[in-house]
């Protein structure tokens, strides 16, 4: 960072500050933050770039300014390679402010943000700004400088300089990809999908005994996972990294950081969605097994810090569809469609509304501005089922709406919300559909589709777009019930995922102009596949204490055998020498090598069934053998262990190797706009 004066105007007051005695070097004046986030600001260091874009692709600037005490910031101007960057209008970013509060935020057209002002986080200077330039985009591919100039009322000015990269698309031959679809298996590392397969398919005589879809895709690359300011990353940066192609914080889902308090006015970045919608029209379809308010689906098209906004978060998928695409919205999450008009916490509303004001939205007027965006309101009182019927949705409560959605061909758009909040796990779901509807009545939603089968209705409803689509399919639960350490929950929900990876393969080999991704956005748990039980299933049963006692290990283990039914899942987890699964990353729990008839408690669910247990400590406690962890709380967590990536169809040969998380959009955005350089095996 330097400082120097602009003389003519701040000759008076360096006059006046020497007489005072304040020596020149006193100053305290400085740009804290400069957005998007640079290690040439943070260490003078050139490399790694840490900002990068595809060409047009749209972000927005931002610095935070630290004036000397007494002092206001009454200008300001962004340079990009030394050429002063002007808003929509043609106007110079600069504005002049009269001498105001003591924490302000300013946009380019020099009014203060937010609802009713903007506040700013705690410990900043009197008088800091935070000062923003909105949706800057640039074409040139290459590494550009990213200079901001803000000058304070007496005349002095304080710089900062960092840098951005373009990452150029290249010259492909034209064999573009029209349609990409990510299969997110949340919380999929190796063994996930190891034990999926070894699940599904069986081993004889140490080889597999058939492959899970994902297991066919021709090439597989290892991912980096890391978020912007952790090696652990959860799943808003773990998604967003992927189709931003920058680094977001944890909880942080299209934006950067920035010195706010408001969750939803951070500086954006554009989304792949929204990118290949402005350049070529495609549509976007979101699709979960989670609540559609989770982070994964959210970071394909919600731009906010906090995760956890829900009311807000929904809104802005269709709100804001015309900048995404927005034509498919699928899973769980109805509490948050449902109107609550008297802003009520408790008792909980009896529809099961958890709309409220306080994680709802109100845009300031530069995004507003910048983006094109919807503005927002503070509505609990919103039907947002009724908004999206309004707007052409089709609506489908349960599996038997989804299936009369179609009755007359694939509807133009479609929103499917089938429970309250997450969906029951394929466990669960399975045996409601072989008559044992005890957890699924409990829950009070019996009649839910298969991922498999929303990923299927999807695709029909996107391929309607002839320019071509952005779909992501996420297996929720992997990642939760990992978390949660169920071990005979998690594995069918590796299996449900791979038939939806299966449906999509199936479009492509119809569709060869389909790229298909399959990966995760993190590794959950540290799930390792220890063994085997030496004991059959009626010896667990009667002696359920029995613990690291009951692990058979090496030639031991031999390999477990698995029945699967004509549904495609296991007649039964509770085999004979079952496969039994340790945990790197775990928090203490209570282990019996059992299925429990429960899952554990849901805490998202605003009317969890009472028969589940509080947690995984409290789960078998006094029943089962204790196993102590290495964190605290009750749940495994989140690790930083790279994971695998396999890919299909047009452009998949890009996908091999190690490579980060954010590299993903570029590849994505090669196969996309320029084509494939190679041909890729299909």
């Amino acid at each position: 960072m330097s400082r120097s004066p602009l003389l003519r105007k701040a000759l008076p007051a360096l006059v006046a500050s020497v007489l005072g005695g304040t020596a020149f070097g006193a100053s305290a004046a400085t740009i804290s933050r400069l957005t998007p986030p640079s290690e040439l600001f943070a260490s003078g260091n050139a490399a790694p770039v840490i900002a990068r874009f595809l060409p047009g692709q749209q972000f927005d600037l931002q610095a935070t300014v630290q004036p000397d005490v007494g002092e206001t910031i009454k200008e300001f101007v962004f340079y990009v390679d030394g050429q002063a960057v002007r808003d929509r209008e043609g106007n110079r970013t600069s504005i002049v402010t009269e001498a105001g509060p003591a924490e302000t935020c300013v946009g380019a057209d020099g009014k203060t943000t937010g609802k009713s002002g903007c506040t700013l986080v705690a410990g900043l200077p009197a008088n800091t700004a935070v000062v923003s330039l909105r949706a800057f985009s640039k074409g040139a591919p290459g590494v550009h400088e990213l200079k901001v100039v803000a000058w304070q009322n007496n005349g002095e000015r304080i710089t900062a300089t960092g840098n951005f990269e373009i990452v150029g698309i290249g010259e492909g031959n034209g064999q573009v990809a029209k349609n990409i679809i990510i299969l997110l298996g949340d919380g999929m590392g190796a063994a996930h999908r190891t034990a999926g397969r070894i699940m599904a398919k069986g081993y004889a005589q140490g080889k597999a005994k058939g492959q899970l879809a994902m297991d066919t895709f021709p090439y597989t690359g290892m991912v980096m996972t890391a978020s912007l300011n952790s090696i652990v990353t959860d799943s808003a940066p773990g998604m967003q990294n992927y189709v931003t192609g920058n680094k977001a914080n944890n909880n942080e889902e299209g934006v950067f950081p920035d010195d706010t308090l408001d969750a939803f006015d951070n500086p954006r970045v554009e989304y792949l969605s929204e990118y290949l919608h402005n350049l070529q029209g495609k549509s976007l379809g979101v699709v979960t097994t989670a609540d559609v308010f989770d982070a994964t689906p959210a970071s394909m098209a919600i731009h906010t810090s906090a995760r956890g906004n829900g009311t807000g978060i929904v809104d802005q998928f269709l709100d804001d569809r015309h900048l995404t695409g927005l034509s498919v919205l699928m899973g769980g999450g109805r509490k948050w469609f449902l109107p609550n008009p008297s802003n009520s916490t408790s008792p909980q509303p009896a529809n099961g509304s958890q709309r409220r004001k306080t994680n709802d939205y109100v845009l300031p007027a530069d995004i507003v501005a910048g983006w094109g965006a919807s503005p927002g309101k503070l509505d609990p009182e919103r039907d947002l089922i009724a908004d999206f019927q309004a707007a052409g949705f089709a609506y489908a409560p349960d599996k038997s709406g989804l299936d009369e959605a179609f009755k007359f061909g694939a509807p133009k758009q479609l929103l499917g919300l089938f429970a309250y909040s997450n969906m029951n796990v394929a466990y669960d779901k399975i045996a409601g559909r072989r008559g044992d509807r005890t957890v699924v009545d409990a829950f009070g939603f019996p009649d839910q589709p298969m991922l498999d089968e929303m990923t299927d209705a999807a695709l029909k409803v996107l391929s309607k777009n002839p320019k071509g689509f952005v779909a992501m399919i996420e297996g929720a639960s992997i990642d939760k019930q990992a978390h949660l350490m169920d071990s005979d929950r998690w594995p069918l929900e590796v299996i449900e995922f791979d038939r939806a990876v299966a449906v999509a393969k199936a479009f492509a080999q119809k569709n060869p102009d389909t790229l298909v991704l399959v990966t995760a956005d993190h590794e959950c748990s540290g799930a390792a596949i220890i063994g085997a039980s030496m004991k059959t299933a009626a010896e667990l049963e009667a002696n359920p204490k029995l613990g690291k006692d009951a692990v058979a290990v090496y030639e031991a283990a031999k390999f477990p055998k698995y029945r699967i039914a004509e549904d495609g899942y296991p007649i039964s987890t509770n085999v004979d020498h079952k496969m039994l699964i340790g945990y790197g990353a775990n928090a203490d729990r209570y282990e019996t090598w059992l299925p429990s008839l429960f899952p554990t408690k849901d805490t998202q669910q605003p009317f969890p069934p009472a028969q589940s247990p509080a947690n995984p400590n409290a789960r078998n406690e006094g029943v089962g053998a204790l196993i102590t962890g290495q964190v605290a709380g009750d749940q495994a967590v989140h690790t930083g262990t790279d994971i695998p990536l396999s890919a299909y169809g047009r452009g998949a040969s890009q996908f091999t190797g190690v490579f980060d998380n954010t590299d993903v959009m570029f590849k994505i955005g090669r196969a996309a706009v320029a084509g494939e350089r190679q041909n890729s095996q299909q």
